[in-house]
């Protein structure tokens, strides 16, 4: 007894041309039933009074298919995928068997030999809670998605380090990107002199509430004027911050991480790229162009609505982006921060007044410089005084006296 496998189309056709056979029905009626026309109506009544059953199933079913890429060049690209990509996706293996060994076959193909060799698995999503969709914003330049990413970005070549960068949320182009140490004030200072340097001014940045970015709730409730550091910089560069309440609501920057963590790293493994700097030049000579000449998507409006840095920020800019403290001066023309004191000269270039209200910056180098209404004052760095010891004999002659 030969057991033959039918799909549900096939059966049905088998039913409805067993009652043609019968004379239940008549060809026409077949037709509707099936639709398809009367003459092919005919071919099947024929091969069914035939072969069976058998008839309507396809000749090729079961045979190698004609389209199949010959073995030689399949055992090639599975030689490849082991021995040089093997935690490598579909996508970006195809994209490297393309570029670096002249293998033009389709990414479905890559994709079914990798699963069939057990060298990719089919990732299975998660029920997730539901979530609004959020419309993009119309203009390159109207909002940035900016976050920061820890990885071990160069693997066992370099030290873990963090990632941070910045999307277009109206483009997807990844406007900026630089490796730090991490994501504290002076690495974002950095990179923001970077970005708006290269770019301008974006007319609002999309964050987290990242300690770097947003004052902590309480303090914040108790003085409204309390800002952070960047806060500080956004306001007087009119910049609006906008923070976000979970990871999902800036999912554009989170995927954009999530797809660099898979092909960032493999490229810079290629490269043999082990350093942070060489790291940077490879990311904004090589990889960025080409990323986002991939990935990005067209404005619904095509204007650019990032502002130009105006002379006066130019020259700003550096002392915008350092860490600012607000300092008094003391009667003796002092001033104290992080435990070393400064001496105001005599000659200045504004009057300084004693209890007059300065503003200290600190560069990333921790250099400082004293700010008065604008200008900026001259001093000197007062040796650390040697700690009074009290030597018992003296109190003893002291007391005797």
């Amino acid at each position: 007894m030969t057991l033959i496998t039918m799909s549900k189309q096939e059966l049905d056709r088998y039913q409805i041309i067993l009652r043609l056979l019968r004379g239940e029905i008549n060809s026409i009626e077949a037709s509707e039933l099936l639709k398809l026309c009367v003459r092919q109506i005919k071919r099947l009544k024929v091969k069914v009074r035939q072969s069976g059953p058998k008839g309507l199933i396809h000749g090729n079913r079961g045979k190698p298919s004609n389209h199949r890429i010959p073995e030689k060049e399949r055992g090639k690209i599975i030689r490849l995928i082991k021995n040089q990509y093997p935690d490598f996706g579909p996508t970006l293996a195809w994209e490297k068997l393309s570029e670096r060994h002249d293998i033009s076959r389709d990414v479905t193909t890559i994709r079914a030999i990798m699963v069939k060799e057990a060298l990719w698995k089919p990732k299975v999503k998660k029920q997730s809670e539901h979530r609004a969709w959020r419309q993009r914003r119309y203009c390159f330049g109207e909002m940035q998605q900016f976050d920061g990413s820890y990885e071990y970005w160069l693997e066992n070549r370099g030290p873990k380090c963090c990632l941070l960068a910045s999307i277009d949320d109206a483009t997807s182009i990844v406007t900026y990107a630089q490796f730090g140490q991490n994501e504290g004030v002076d690495e974002v200072f950095s990179f923001w002199q970077g970005y708006l340097l290269k770019n301008g001014k974006p007319r609002s940045i999309y964050l987290d509430k990242f300690s770097t970015y947003k004052m902590n709730p309480r303090f914040a409730i108790e003085n409204h004027e309390l800002k952070t550091q960047f806060e500080r910089a956004l306001q007087e560069l009119h910049i609006e911050p906008i923070t976000v309440h979970s990871p999902e609501a800036k999912g554009r920057i989170e995927k954009l991480f999530k797809t660099l963590q898979d092909r960032l790293i493999k490229e810079m493994r290629l490269a043999d790229i082990s350093t942070i700097p060489a790291a940077n030049r490879f990311l904004k000579r090589k990889f960025l162009p080409r990323f986002n000449q991939k990935f990005a998507v067209a404005p619904v409006n095509p204007t650019n609505l990032h502002q130009p840095l105006s002379l006066k920020e130019q020259q700003q800019l550096e002392s915008i982006l350092s860490k600012q403290y607000t300092r008094q001066v003391q009667n003796d023309f002092t001033i104290s921060f992080h435990n070393q004191w400064y001496q105001l000269l005599k000659e200045q270039p504004a009057t300084v007044c004693k209890l007059d209200q300065v503003i200290i910056e600190q560069g990333p180098d921790t250099t400082v410089k004293i700010r008065l209404r604008g200008k900026y004052l001259n001093y000197r760095i007062i040796p650390k005084r040697i700690p009074k010891i009290r030597v018992p004999w003296v109190l003893a002659a002291v007391a005797n006296h």
